[in-house]
């Protein structure tokens, strides 16, 4: 399968030959579909949290914090704007070809981003490029002054800098916005605000141009000091390619073909950081100051829920690691089995009720001993995203899972109608524990399922090709954690998609 070259190769870019090996055997086997047994829904598998106990688990948040815990925010950023602006291209394509603009402006999506080009917080920015009065120029000539390296270049730019909301005479970008978020609740107790953005290599210098603008502005304003690091998702978590007959693909000069693995790459970034307490929010998802309450209150509500339940488990932890299984009463496990049941949703096998104390010892150990995440889940509105559900792990334990409907089979009448029932998605809002009772951080890589990967077909040179993608860095990334779902206001969630979703009153100024 391999030549001496392709074995240099793959060494020469850090990938593991074992790992490529496997990546092969997943397109010729397919990756199996996942068994979900029901919709989590409200009271059965989705927590919903009160104002008496956001208030408390708020409490419980600060009162950590000022015992010092280490927190960090974790932002993918290396999303390309291009996307949002599919429409814009497709008018650019028409006018160039000679289509009348009044043909244009008949697609609704054009025709708004032009009737409301000034409620863009990227207008004030437009109109300095462009020179010349924008209403002395053609429908053409604008998109190109937004898209193109003759203005504003937003097509070729991350979405973490583009302008997106407005403020009197200033705007922001979501960079800045996540930074004003870092000063509002990740904030430890000695000021620091530690943020980490995933970027795409050709970017990151401008994110650096882009923090060193900001920093000291930012320091002044909210009275904090940042740390605010990037990487980059790493060569070696691409996966190779195979042609229609799953033979590896080979470029022109026959050397293989690696592709970025998908956001489950990102997992080996997130391993890589140290933090009791880590928040991931996907970097579109910000809104401007005047909203920014809710999500400071759920964010901090969230994080004191998870750190009130992590406690409960560390001391499960450390008396199963510190005493031997025959030492345990009765009481204790019947307590640990109906906390890790009940509580944290973790059904286990139908024998396991029936086993022997050392099995039962062990697989409680095994279960406990495991990263924590809490995923705020919002009501399902239309937008798409991983839904939470009941699904069946491989031990044959049933466990709350976010499931994408790719890892469905929607043949299945009875799996398809599960899917229908979802009455809620995750929108990656996530906070996540990722040490033990002991302060040691877990090797994040050995609770992934991976089978839970995903395939597609794609097309290089004019041939067809197989590509791969990792298990997703918020369902088969982190099948193997253990995972709270907590009900968020829907006013938390503002995705920016598309670039008429700026004009969304979310978006806009108070």
């Amino acid at each position: 399968m391999f030549s001496a070259e392709d074995l240099v190769f793959i060494e020469e870019r850090g990938s593991d030959l074992n790992t490529v090996k496997e990546q092969v055997k997943n397109f010729e086997n397919g990756f199996p579909f996942l068994e979900i047994i029901q919709a989590a829904t409200l009271g059965k598998g989705i927590i919903q949290l009160d104002e008496l106990h956001v208030d408390e688990f708020i409490h419980f948040f600060e009162h950590q914090l000022a015992k010092g815990i280490s927190l960090l925010k974790f932002v993918p950023a290396s999303g390309a704007a291009s996307r949002m602006f599919k429409s814009l291209y497709s008018a650019i394509d028409q006018l160039e070809n000679g289509t009348p603009e009044a043909e244009v402006l008949q697609d609704q999506e054009v025709k708004t981003f032009f009737d409301r080009l000034k409620d863009f917080a990227f207008y004030n920015d437009l109109k300095k490029t462009a020179g010349n009065p924008l209403d002395q120029l053609s429908k053409l000539e604008i998109l190109k002054l937004v898209l193109t390296e003759s203005g504003l270049n937003y097509g070729n730019l991350p979405k973490g800098l583009l302008q997106f909301h407005q403020y009197q005479e200033k705007s922001r970008t979501p960079f800045q916005e996540h930074a004003v978020e870092g000063a509002l609740y990740a904030k430890d107790k000695n000021g620091k605000v530690k943020i980490h953005f995933t970027v795409s290599p050709e970017h990151q210098e401008a994110f650096q141009s882009h923090l060193k603008e900001i920093q000291e502005v930012y320091e002044r304003e909210f009275d904090v000091s940042y740390e605010i690091t990037f990487s980059q998702q790493k060569p070696a978590t691409d996966t190779i390619a195979v042609d229609l007959q799953n033979e590896p693909f080979r470029n022109d000069d026959n050397s293989l073909l690696f592709r970025p693995g998908g956001h489950g790459a990102l997992l080996d970034n997130l391993n890589d950081l140290d933090a009791d307490l880590i928040f991931i929010k996907n970097i579109d998802n910000v809104v401007p100051d005047y909203l920014k309450d809710e999500t400071v209150k759920y964010k901090k509500a969230l994080a004191g829920l998870l750190l009130n339940y992590q406690k409960r488990i560390f001391s499960y932890q450390q008396i199963l690691d510190e005493r031997h299984y025959t030492a345990l009463d009765s009481k204790f496990y019947s307590e640990a089995s109906s906390f890790l049941e009940n509580v944290l949703n973790v059904k286990p096998p139908e024998n396991q009720y029936y086993s022997e104390k050392e099995e039962l010892y062990h697989y409680l150990k095994l279960k406990f001993n495991r990263p924590i995440r809490v995923c705020g889940i919002v009501k399902n509105e239309g937008e798409p995203g991983g839904g939470p559900f009941w699904a069946k792990n491989a031990d044959g334990s049933i466990s709350l899972q976010i499931v994408e409907s790719v890892q469905v089979d929607l043949s299945d009448e009875q799996q398809a109608n599960i899917i229908q029932k979802a009455t809620h998605f995750n929108p990656v809002d996530l906070m996540c524990g990722t040490k033990n009772y002991k302060g040691e951080s877990y090797n994040l890589l050995k609770y992934r399922d991976p089978k839970t990967g995903f395939i597609s077909y794609k097309s290089k040179d004019g041939k067809e090709l197989k590509a791969q993608e990792l298990p997703g860095l918020w369902n088969g990334a982190m099948a193997d954690w253990n995972t709270l779902f907590v009900e968020v206001p829907i006013l938390t969630f503002n995705p920016v998609k598309a670039v008429n979703d700026l004009l969304r009153k979310e978006h806009q100024p108070d």
